[in-house]
């Protein structure tokens, strides 16, 4: 629990915290690294193109779409089996992961095959499973 200390000294304020807390001690900002900070940010519609990748990444059945492309495309119904769902509702997960360019589709005949974008999106499922498993 963060407590407020009676002690107040010009332009800081002294805070008591609790170990590992994730709070300074003393709050004070530092001028010169928040306008490098300030400096090295991206445009704000790269943090909203972002943002769009992970959330259409935090649905499961998604994760589970990406993860089945990773080493071989695979056709519409054959995704629909492997995840358990419809073939409508794969066709609409495809729809997300294709306007985000995580995925990619061609026709074959009667089939639709869907395949990862660019090895960008295995590179980035394959670092994130790494941080989750505690590789």
């Amino acid at each position: 629990m963060v407590l407020q200390s009676e002690h107040r000294h010009a332009s800081t304020i002294l805070l008591q915290r609790e170990p590992d807390g994730g709070l300074c001690e003393v709050r004070c900002v530092h001028p010169d690294s928040v306008r490098a900070g300030r400096d090295s940010l991206l445009p704000d519609g790269e943090y909203r193109a972002l943002a769009h990748t992970f959330q259409a990444l935090a649905d499961p059945t998604r994760l589970k779409i990406v993860y089945s492309l990773m080493d071989r495309e695979q056709c519409t119904c054959d995704l629909a089996a492997i995840t358990d769902i419809s073939e409508p509702a794969v066709s609409q997960h495809l729809n997300v992961l294709r306007r985000l360019r995580l995925v990619k589709s061609r026709r074959d005949g009667k089939f639709v095959y869907h395949s990862l974008d660019d090895a960008h999106i295995g590179t980035l499922l394959a670092v994130c499973l790494e941080h989750v498993q505690g590789v």
